[in-house]
């Protein structure tokens, strides 16, 4: 059901302004961008509704509705730049009349993932030779896309923006590292626009500058290629940096801090590459000593210059994971808790194998790091000052860097589910590459006297793999499904029709992104953790959820400048994470009182000395009526009112622990 009304001559590009004061079809369909998305989608509408693009960036830029009570550079703090873009794109253009913003926009999103599939299909065919290689690439793709990508129920998710340049910039450094191919300049512009869609980019680029820099000590790339492959990556973040208002958290990545390190000790130790195996297993191994510890320094010099601390709760959170650090810290915990961020499940391997993806590209896997191994022992073992090399060491290097990245990425993957989708789309390029890729064939099918072109082809045949799926794919595509949330769309009308339009909202991360996007409301915190003090003001406003006193609970709520706070019995009431991992067992957990329900608690938990505050305050006792006016209420969702508090004896209440 379509609410934007449609004029033959639109003065303004202000679709939204026509909008009647409040449209159920429009809350519905804005509601299915859930928790981070909708937040995200709301500054491309934040942008459309914008009098103009200079005003609307100017909002963006000084920006005091997202966080109460604080002006913040959006630019600068969030990767939304395509927001901008696209927003800015879709008011230049003669779109208004036919296209709504938001169709455009997931139109856009969709597109994206069509660049994706072709840099796969490009990869593909780069490895193996054959463009049927890259065919099979993108039908493994779509029969696999539960697993390669996330795009049909979060459109506006970071990583669907990313991944797509992510792609191509590895079909770009696939070029590259190929004879007579330049693609220097389609590497920086895709790492550009990686790193400015997404803010986990220097993370995922550590792991590629580790797969340059294993190239590098075994001798597989150039001088040349090592520095210009690096050299990329920092003029790329470097870029972004600057886009993004010298953002410190840019210039505090472990990835720049760790190229720094292994230029500067490569350009110290230039006799790297001589010597006999054992002499050269020991030059390497002090080698990547020098260059681990040396990044470290680095990166804790420029942190502790810089004062930064907005990424410390990843730290935290992979140290917790493999048991290096606390296991009670709120955010680490938050975290863990998370499915998204587990490890890999095995029902995964059963769907990819259940697809024909998972057995080619295990042996495939296993050839490659046999033949990898092989060539790495000799140039280790043979190659001298002069530089020469046999036959044995002739592993092309592109394939020797596709090889490491999809084993890499795969560990990654298979340590945090949410990372598999940088691996299983490369899965099906390397899958493809194995069963067309007639080089990598060659020596095993000589060995066994077989006629090459003949088994290749037979391999080929993948019209009977789509006819095995091709009933199951379109079952699936005819299949609607409308997303329907009626407490929700209640909530939002009486946010936008009852309550004023400067109220301040408190509630859950996820359901706020929902408020902002749907009625415009100021919020206390927001699904975006990249930001010490928000992840405090956040775990202050879930106190809400904690064994707390209705005082105590209202100075912190009033501390960050909330007239309203939103309570959710999905949360109050939690059943679907296990106990331990339920919000309130998070937030007990950290305040050092004994969760509740059957089931043991660790020794020096206490009890706390109030009930529930999301339960208690339904009870209407004179100590919450004093300070909460209830003023909504459904099967979901409880909101209160914070009335006006007298100070006592001329001293006026404050938020313990919640930063200013």
């Amino acid at each position: 059901k379509i609410c934007f009304p449609h004029h033959a001559e639109q003065k303004s590009l202000d679709l939204y302004q026509h909008i009647p004061h409040f449209c159920f079809q429009e809350v519905e369909r804005e509601i299915s961008f859930r928790t981070e998305c909708g937040l995200y989608y709301s500054y491309y509408k934040q942008m459309l509704q914008a009098p103009s693009i200079q005003e609307g960036l100017s909002e963006l830029i000084h920006d005091n509705l997202t966080e109460s009570k604080r002006t913040i550079n959006l630019l600068q703090r969030m990767n939304i730049y395509q927001e901008v873009f696209l927003s800015v794109l879709y008011r230049l253009l003669p779109l208004q009349a036919y296209l709504e913003p938001v169709y455009f926009y997931i139109y856009t999103v969709f597109s994206l993932q069509a660049v994706y599939v072709i840099a796969l299909y490009l990869t593909a065919w780069l490895l193996a030779g054959s463009w049927l290689a890259g065919l099979l690439t993108g039908v493994w793709y779509i029969l696999n896309r539960v697993d390669t990508t996330r795009v049909e129920f979060t459109i506006s998710l970071r990583e669907n923006w990313s991944l797509p340049f992510f792609a191509l910039q590895v079909t770009a450094v696939t070029c590259y590292l190929r004879p007579q191919l330049m693609m220097v300049w389609l590497m920086y512009v895709t790492t550009c626009c990686f790193c400015l869609t997404w803010q986990f980019n220097q993370f995922i680029l550590l792991v590629q500058a580790l797969i340059v820099y294993m190239l590098d000590i075994v001798d597989l790339l150039t001088t040349t290629q090592v520095t210009t492959l690096y050299l990329v990556q920092v003029s790329g973040l470097l870029s972004v940096w600057l886009l993004q208002f010298c953002n410190s958290m840019i210039l505090g990545s472990l990835v720049l801090s760790f190229i720094v390190a292994a230029l500067f000790i490569r350009h110290c130790q230039p006799d790297l590459k001589t010597g006999g195996l054992l002499v050269r297993l020991a030059k390497v191994l002090l080698h990547s000593i020098l260059v681990l510890l040396l990044a470290f320094i680095i990166n804790s010099l420029t942190k502790k210059a810089l004062q930064l601390r907005s990424d410390e709760h990843i730290f935290k959170f992979i140290k917790s994971k493999f048991a290096l650090g606390p296991t009670r810290d709120f955010d680490a915990s938050l975290y863990l808790c998370e499915e998204a961020f587990g490890l890999l499940p095995l029902d995964t391997l059963e769907r990819l194998a259940g697809t024909l993806l998972l057995y080619p590209y295990v042996p495939t896997v296993l050839l490659l790091s046999g033949m990898l191994a092989v060539a790495v022992l000799h140039n280790l073992r043979y190659v001298m000052l002069s530089g020469k090399r046999g036959q044995v060491d002739a592993f092309r290097p592109d394939v020797a860097y596709n090889l490491l990245h999809s084993v890499l990425y795969g560990l990654l993957a298979f340590s945090t589910m949410r990372m598999k989708y940088i691996w299983t789309g490369h899965m099906c390029a390397v899958a493809a590459y194995g069963v067309c890729g007639t080089d990598l064939w060659t020596l095993l099918l000589k060995a066994l006297r077989c006629n090459t072109k003949v088994l290749v082809q037979a391999f080929l045949s993948c019209p009977s793999l789509v006819f095995s799926f091709w009933p199951k794919l379109m079952e699936e595509l005819s299949e609607l499904r409308e997303f329907y949330d009626p407490d929700t769309v209640e909530l939002m009308t009486w946010i936008s029709t009852k309550t004023p339009k400067q109220a301040v909202f408190a509630g859950s991360m996820q359901l706020l992104a929902g408020i902002k996007l749907c009625t415009g409301r100021v919020l206390t915190n927001h699904p975006h953790y990249e930001d010490k003090d928000l992840r405090e003001r956040t775990r202050q406003v879930y106190q809400v959820y904690a064994r707390r006193s209705p005082e105590e609970v209202y100075d912190i709520l009033r501390a960050v400048g909330a007239d309203y706070v939103v309570l959710e019995n999905s949360i109050c009431y939690e059943r679907r994470h296990r106990r331990g991992c339920r919000l309130r067992d998070l937030l007990d957990l950290a305040n050092g009182h004994i969760m509740d329900g059957p089931g043991e608690n660790e020794a020096d938990l206490v009890p706390a000395s109030h009930p529930r505050f999301c339960e208690a305050i339904k009870t209407d006792a004179a100590a919450y009526t004093a300070l909460f006016t209830s003023t909504f209420q459904n099967k979901t969702f409880y909101v209160y009112r914070l009335k006006k508090k007298r100070k006592k004896s001329g001293k006026a209440s404050s938020e313990p622990g919640v930063k200013q």
